[in-house]
């Protein structure tokens, strides 16, 4: 078998679920260390900031450290960054998205923007939604930390991410470059973050339709766990199917040297 020299990793559903713990996650980052063996959390989530996830990683006994997290915000001003030094942002989004942009020196502004940049914000107000619309239309780029549709909650599905894209693409006629898992821009990003030759890398996940298809989408073998969203009895639907796939993580300790 293919010996691996670093590692791509999802959150909810592979590292914890919510608010509880996921088997043989610990003891996986903790093998990893053992054995110098870099890895890069990458998450969708473009609203809390590293230290956030730290934090929580941290209450599940899991090592993580500011450099080894990776979200959609951050990837978004990377990209940005990378495609213009010093572009003006008009940005909806929580206190992820903003800290990106700002520690990426992308002036944040109210007008003449260069490019809108949307991420889940709990706190938006119609009037952010229309001035955003009005500078796309006056020839700004659009550009979406995810496209999550929706977010799951007790009672029921919450509107994501995609779902407020969604709103400015309907109102402007303007597609949103989507920087996320699945699409390959957030793992592109990544794999330059973590420093490992691209056919040595590995993805992991538990979703099939975000992080396998973003390992996919970059050429990158790819871990499913069954431990959150996709299951078992899904494996025989997919036309093109994970390089492996394991129930938990302890089935894979076995192969790190």
């Amino acid at each position: 078998m293919k010996t691996y020299e670093g590692y791509l990793i999802d959150l909810d559903g592979t590292m914890y679920r919510g608010d509880s713990e996921v088997k043989g996650a610990a003891e996986f980052i903790h093998r990893l260390q053992e054995h110098a063996i870099p890895y890069l959390f990458v998450t969708n989530n473009a609203s809390l900031t590293p230290d956030e996830i730290v934090e929580k990683l941290h209450g599940f006994q899991i090592p993580a450290r500011k450099k080894d997290v990776f979200t959609s915000a951050l990837a978004t001003a990377s990209y940005i960054k990378r495609k213009e030094e010093t572009a003006k942002c008009f940005v909806i989004g929580e206190n992820g998205l903003q800290e990106a942009i700002k520690d990426a020196n992308l002036p944040i502004v109210q007008e003449d923007a260069d490019y809108v940049v949307i991420g889940l914000d709990r706190e938006m107000t119609y009037q952010q939604m229309a001035e955003a619309g009005l500078q796309i239309q006056s020839g700004a780029e659009l550009i979406s930390t995810n496209q999550d549709k929706a977010i799951p909650k007790t009672r029921g599905l919450y509107p994501g991410n995609g779902a407020l894209t969604a709103i400015l693409t309907t109102t402007t006629g303007v597609e949103a470059t989507f920087v996320g898992k699945p699409n390959k821009i957030i793992m592109n990003e990544a794999i330059k973050r973590l420093g490992v030759e691209k056919d040595k890398v590995m993805m992991i996940g538990d979703n099939y339709e975000t992080d396998i298809q973003a390992g996919m989408q970059a050429d990158l073998d790819t871990l499913m766990v069954l431990t959150g969203v996709t299951k078992y009895e899904d494996i025989k639907t997919f036309s093109e199917k994970p390089t492996y796939y394991v129930n938990d993580l302890t089935e894979w300790l076995q192969h790190l040297t």
